[in-house]
Formats: structure tokens, C-alpha cells, sequence
């Protein structure tokens, strides 16, 4: 059983729409803003483009879809688990199950004290949103904790876009709450192959995440 902290921080509520030009959020104070992974989407679109030339759209389309499903999946498993619902399983596909087991053996060891899950945020200074996956304390520090699946190992210089989307998340729950939060982790199942972990320093993307915010603004929002 996980420990939730009972730390009496509500986060504003949002929404959200989801177009072919990406996500946006939509503020209580009724500001729209795009997703973090529809801005990190401008780094890897030429190099997607470029696989789903040598695969084939057919290929790239089943490969995508399965990566999402799967994807998904192992993001609930993994919620309903640190909830401590009792039929966590729930019916999930088996193959889905055992790319969560290895996570699972993780989590246990080294995830507790459970501050929030699957909660919107935004940062109004950084006009971003998103929806975090957990923040809880890993290794006793308290991290935004994201769950990631992959067929194959990643090379670190190859998901700092990953590490962008931790800071931008700690950065907006600071501007919310006044609380820091400095260690990023990231957690990979990689089918047949050992799961990864990585731990970063948030304040070290956060430069990061402001050169592809610009970016962003003047290709997408200013034309």
C-alpha cells in the first residue's frame, strides 16, 4: 500500500481539446494554452517524418497506434496500482502486464508518499499545460515521476525532450504551489531488455524548455 500525503493542495481545475494541430488547456481564468508535448513535438518532427518515409505510412500508422495503446495502458496500470484500487489489473491485456511488471518491481522499492497523480498543471509565466503523471518521492526526494514505454533502450542524448517536459512540469507546480520540486525521473519499459531509469536536475532544462517555448511561438503562433 502506497502512503497519499495529505498535503491540502488542490490544483485549479482545466480542460482540454485535442485538434490535428495539437492539444490545448484552457485556464480557469480562460487562457489557452498548448500542451507541453505538442510544443516538444516541434524537436522530433522532422526525424518522425523521416521514419515514416522508410517504413511506410501503413507500418508507421499500426507501430504508432500499438505504441499508444500500449502506452496508455501501462500509464492506468500504473495510476490504478499507486492508488491502491484493488483490482488494479483491471482487464488489461497480458502483454500489457507484464511490460507493467517491470515498473511495478521499481515502484515498489522506490516510489512512496504519493502527492498527486494524472493532475493537470499550467504555467501561466511559461504559457504551457499539461498533465503530469505523478509527483511523489522517489528514493525519498520528492520528483515528477513520468512512466514511459519503448521497444528499444534509449540513448540518453536521444529523450531530452523527456527532461524538458519534467522541468516544465516542476516549474509550473512551483508557480502554483511555492513548492520545488528539483529531481526529475524517468522510468522506460523496453520490451526484452531491462528497464531504464533516469534521474535529472530539473533547473538544468528549464533553459531548455524556454528556447523550445520560443521556438514554438514564432513558427506555430506567429506564423
Amino acid at each position: 500500500m502506497f502512503t497519499h500525503v495529505d498535503h491540502g493542495i488542490t490544483l485549479p481545475k482545466m480542460t482540454r481539446k485535442t485538434t490535428e494541430k495539437g492539444r490545448k488547456y484552457f485556464t480557469p481564468d480562460g487562457n489557452a494554452y498548448p500542451s507541453i508535448t505538442t510544443v516538444l513535438n516541434i524537436l522530433s518532427v522532422d526525424s518522425i517524418m523521416r521514419w515514416r518515409k522508410r517504413v511506410g505510412e501503413e507500418e508507421a500508422n499500426k507501430i504508432s497506434h500499438q505504441a499508444a495503446t500500449r502506452g496508455t495502458s501501462v500509464h492506468k496500470l500504473a495510476e490504478d496500482y499507486i492508488d491502491n484500487v484493488d483490482d488494479w489489473k483491471g482487464k488489461a491485456m497480458p502483454n500489457n502486464l507484464y511490460t507493467f511488471s517491470h515498473l511495478k518491481d521499481i515502484i515498489d522499492k522506490r516510489l512512496d508518499n504519493v502527492w498527486f497523480q494524472e493532475e493537470y498543471l499550467y504555467s501561466d509565466r511559461l504559457k504551457c499545460a499539461g498533465q503530469v503523471d505523478c509527483i511523489a518521492e522517489f528514493d525519498g526526494e520528492l520528483s515528477i515521476v513520468d512512466f514511459k514505454t519503448a521497444r528499444k533502450p534509449k540513448k540518453i542524448e536521444w529523450i531530452t525532450n523527456y527532461f524538458i517536459q519534467a522541468s516544465f512540469y516542476a516549474a509550473a507546480f512551483y508557480e502554483r504551489t511555492g513548492v520545488p520540486i528539483r529531481q526529475g525521473v524517468i522510468l522506460i519499459t523496453v520490451d526484452h531488455n531491462e528497464p531504464q531509469i533516469f534521474k535529472i536536475n530539473t533547473h538544468e532544462y528549464l533553459q531548455q524548455f524556454l528556447d523550445v517555448r520560443q521556438k514554438y511561438k514564432e513558427l506555430k503562433e506567429n506564423g
